[in-house]
C-alpha cells in the first residue's frame, strides 16, 4: 500500500512530466514534483502501518508497459490514535520501462473494495 512511503519506494516511481497519481486522499497529481509531495502528504497521516495481504485481480504487461489491479489490505494508526485500523483499497497501477528498469507512472487507489450503491456516487 501507498501510504506509508518511504525513500526506497519513491525509486520505484518515474520522474517524467506524465507520471500521475490519484490516491484516496486527494485529487490527481501530474508531474513527479507534485506525485512526491502527495506521497509525503499521505504517509504523514499515517504510522506504523503493516500490509496483511494482496489479491491480484488482474495483471499485463507488454515489452515497455505493464499494469495491475489489486485489492490491498493493510492497517496503520491515523493521527493520534493509538489503535491500528484496518483499510483496504483498490488500486490499479500503470508500469513503463525507463533504462532497463519498470518505474510507476501512473496509481489510482481508492477504497472500494465491495460493491456499493449507486446512490454513493451521487453528488448533492
Amino acid at each position: 500500500m501507498i501510504i506509508f512511503v518511504s525513500e526506497p519506494q519513491k525509486r520505484l516511481w518515474s520522474r517524467g512530466d506524465d507520471v500521475t497519481l490519484a490516491n484516496p486522499l486527494g485529487p490527481p497529481v501530474r508531474g513527479w514534483g507534485q506525485v512526491e509531495e502527495h506521497l509525503e502528504q499521505a504517509a504523514s497521516t499515517a504510522r506504523e502501518g503493516e500490509p496483511l495481504r494482496y489479491e491480484s485481480i488482474s495483471e499485463y504487461s507488454t515489452g515497455d508497459l505493464g499494469y495491475n489491479l489489486e485489492l490491498e489490505w493493510t492497517r496503520a494508526k491515523f493521527g493520534g490514535a493509538e489503535e491500528m485500523t484496518p483499510v483496504s483499497l483498490r488500486a490499479t497501477t500503470i508500469f513503463r520501462r525507463e533504462e532497463g528498469e519498470w518505474k510507476i507512472v501512473h496509481r489510482h487507489a481508492d477504497p472500494i473494495t465491495t460493491t456499493q450503491p449507486a446512490e454513493s456516487v451521487i453528488q448533492q
